[in-house]
Formats: C-alpha cells, structure tokens, sequence
C-alpha cells in the first residue's frame, strides 16, 4: 500500500544522487539526463558554489515572515530587473507566479476579460488551470474561474476578431511546452503585443519553462524583440529549490499594494539565497553565448537523425529547449523507455513529441553521446 495519492505516474527507478549532468538511480545505474528535472536543474546536479550558498544561508535564518525587509528578495529582484524598468513579486511556484499575474492584471486594469490559446500550460492551481488552453487538464474541475478565452496559437485573425476594450491582458509561452514544444512566430508574437497596446490590455508572458537562459537569452522573450508587461519565473530560477517570480512593469507598482497579494514562504531567505547566485551564473554573455552554441549543436544532430528516419516528423524549438515530433504516441512510449534503458532520460510533450531540456552545462561530449544514444533508438523503431 502507498500512502500517497496517486495524481502522479511514476515510473519504478528512484533518483538518489546527482553530479552535473548525471544521476544515479537506487540501483546504481547511471542516466544522462535530458530533463534537467522538467526544466529545473539548468546548472546541474550538485553544484558546489549552490550548495555552499544555501549551506551558508542555512546557518543564518531559514524563514522571516514579508513582514520584514529582506534585502535578499531586493537584490535578487534586480538581477531579474536586468537593467529594465521591472519589478518583482516572489512566491514558490510556477503556478503561484501565474496566478499572481492573473490577479495583478484583473486589479490594475479593472478588466476581468484574458486571452490563451489552445494547447497552452500555465499551470493547475484554479486560475492558472483556467488560463491553460487544455481541456484534459480542466476535466472534472468545473465551473472554472471565468472569462478566460481559448484562441489557436499563431494565428492574429482570431484575436483581432476577440481582442477588445473589455480585455485585461493576452497570456502566452513564447515556445509552448507541455503542449509539444511550438515555438511562436516573431511577427505574430509583435503583433500580440501592438494589439494589446491598441486596446489597453496587458500583454503577460509564461517564461516558467523557457526563462533562466533556457533559450540562450536569459529570457526566451528577447528573441522575440517585445517588452512584455508581466512575465512569470520559476523552475530553473533556484536550480531545485522551490521558488517562483511575478515580474512586471514598475508602472504596475499601485495595483499591488499592501494586502492586495501574499505568500507566507514566498521569498524565503534559502530560496533567494540561491536564485540570486543563479542569475549570476547564468545572466553572463559568455555563459548564455555557449548555450546557444551547444543548443545549435543538438539541434543539428537531430535534424541530421530526421533526415534517414520516417518516424520523425520534425525538429523545432530553441536553445536547449528541443521537441522531436513522432509519428505517434505509442512510438513516442517506445522511444521514451528505449532511451531510458540506453541510459538517457527524456520527457514527453503534448501527444507524440519528444522533448529535450538538458541543463544548460551539458558539455559538447554530453551532447555527442546523446546524440548516438537517440540515432540508435529511433533508428531500432525503424527497423
């Protein structure tokens, strides 16, 4: 009997140690890993500058209550401010950050109206849920949180058609992840943005997955060449320690007043601690220069398996942030538990696409050895 629930389909093999880009299951077997715990470990596995961060902090204090300042949150808050006119609400989640983006957004335009678009993840708390364009992930949790309007991604008629002076704000992944790994198109994505202009409503950007240099800029929206309003943080924002980040416009600053919003653990000493140094680490030309290198590298390597392979579809995405599209999804299971059994995990997106987050300090040899491992596996579905 397992006194969990069972939300959850976990596969047999426990994870109990970690350096760099390997871990080691219960068994002793060694797995090079291409998830970086679902876009989390952006820095690796046991990091020594990170753990002797949060070993310092954890001789200090653990915990204050937002009734105090902490200069922690006010330092790390403009690493992410990234010389930019921002500012920053901390919380401990992915959802958390969405659900406050949903609330700043409702509050300082006075408008209750939002716009995602269909395969969209933005996360399964209530509002975050009700913003994800899914209809799997809203099964039997009705009613949801209202107003919120599902539109296809990619495409500017339909929004031009919804988009009105009722709209609080159009919420978007720049690359959608959970949904398959679709990146967006530029010139749609700048038309979002003059639409939301054009009608006062804010324009709010999921960077959960693809923030933290995931992309090779230290957030996926600059390739995009737009100035969102609000975007959301967290995952690889504290390599593992649990924290998430509303980041928006300063111009916001009033709609979230004292009261308005809170989080009792949200900001922690431990947790801001670490995402200050992982900012650091990871908001430096050279760092983000080499991810964009080694992401072209992946990413060519497996254009070049695709081209002797019927099973695959296509290739897309950016930086270290790959989906491998498949025929379908029982030959995406195959794939995913071959691999497994070669020694290299990977993720799943969507229905049939397979899904590639290395951390971003795989080493060039790392990628060639993954690489060798996916072309024999998907070259043994063949056959």
């Amino acid at each position: 009997m397992s006194y969990l629930f069972p939300n959850y389909k976990r596969k047999e093999l426990e994870l109990i140690k970690g350096a760099k880009q390997t871990l080691t299951d219960q068994k002793g077997q060694d797995y090079l890993d291409f998830t970086s715990g679902i876009g989390v470990m952006n820095l690796g596995y046991n990091d020594p500058e990170l753990n002797q961060e949060l070993l310092k902090q954890s001789n200090l204090l653990w915990h204050t209550p937002n009734l105090y300042e902490n200069h922690l949150q006010e330092q790390t808050a403009e690493k992410l401010a990234n010389g930019k006119d921002y500012i920053s609400y901390f919380c401990n989640s992915g959802a958390e950050a969405n659900e406050a983006a949903i609330k700043l957004a409702r509050k300082a335009t006075g408008k209750s109206k939002i716009i995602t678009f269909v395969n969209s993840f933005h996360g399964r708390t209530y509002g975050a849920m009700s913003a994800t364009g899914q209809d799997s992930i809203h099964e039997g949790f009705a009613p949801l949180v209202p107003d919120f309007v599902y539109l296809p991604f990619n495409e500017i008629e339909p929004l031009k058609a919804t988009i009105d002076h009722h709209t609080a704000a159009v919420m978007l992944e720049v690359i959608q992840g959970e949904g398959g790994v679709s990146p967006a198109d530029e010139q749609w994505i700048q038309a979002v943005q003059s639409l939301c202009h054009k009608f006062g409503a804010l324009l709010i950007v999921d960077e959960i997955q693809t923030g933290m240099g995931r992309t090779g800029t230290l957030y996926a929206y600059e390739h995009y060449k737009i100035d969102p309003d609000i975007f959301t943080l967290a995952k690889g924002l504290g390599n593992g320690i649990p924290v998430g980040a509303m980041v928006g416009k300063a111009s916001l600053a009033t709609a979230f007043g004292p009261g308005s919003h809170g989080s009792t653990f949200g900001g922690n000493k431990l947790a801001m601690r670490v995402a200050y140094k992982v900012v650091e680490r990871i908001n430096q030309p050279i760092f983000l220069q080499d991810v964009q290198k080694k992401g072209q590298q992946l990413f060519h390597g497996l254009t070049q398996i695709a081209e002797n392979n019927p099973i695959i579809k296509e290739v897309r995405g950016k930086g270290l942030m790959i989906g491998v599209e498949v025929s379908d999804q029982e030959t995406l299971n195959a794939t995913l538990e071959q691999l497994e059994a070669e020694g290299l995990l990977t993720l799943k997106a969507g229905q049939n696409v397979l899904r590639l987050l290395p951390p971003l300090t795989i080493t060039e040899e790392e990628i060639t050895k993954g690489l060798a491992i996916l072309d024999k596996v998907l070259n043994n579905l063949v056959s």
